[in-house]
């Protein structure tokens, strides 16, 4: 659960939310570990996990981030795809009563398909 304190390092609303969250997500059943609030570098560097972080199960090995709000998420992914090189898929949204999801202005057709069908498999639809 990503935010710009650790473990309470920083106060403010957008702390507080995460904080929140990831406490809601700690109580429920998961079949996967949920910490933070965590920086970015402490989720993904064991040097700096052990330092800020040291009785996380999983800093420093993350690997799904949860963004504290869609500008957040979406600055991320962008950066991610054209300085990391990596392939960007979304923003995927969850939680909703049916699979909506979203796409750059900025996209190409291989973009469009891939989120075509992970919109499809949140719907459950043969693909």
């Amino acid at each position: 659960m990503l935010s710009y304190s650790t473990y309470g390092s920083a106060k403010g609303e957008s702390v507080a939310k995460v904080q929140e969250a990831s406490e809601r997500l700690k109580r429920m059943p998961l079949d996967f570990e949920v910490d933070g609030e965590m920086q970015f570098d402490c989720c993904v560097a064991e040097e700096v996990a052990k330092l800020k972080a040291p009785h996380s199960t999983v800093a420093g090995r993350v690997n799904t981030f949860i963004f504290p709000n869609i500008d957040a998420g979406n600055i991320g992914y962008k950066i991610a795809a054209r300085l990391g090189g990596y392939e960007a898929i979304g923003p995927i949204l969850q939680g909703l009563n049916a699979p909506i999801n979203d796409l750059s202005r900025g996209c190409n057709e291989e973009e469009v398909f891939k989120m075509a069908i992970v919109t499809a498999a949140q719907k459950g639809m043969d693909i």
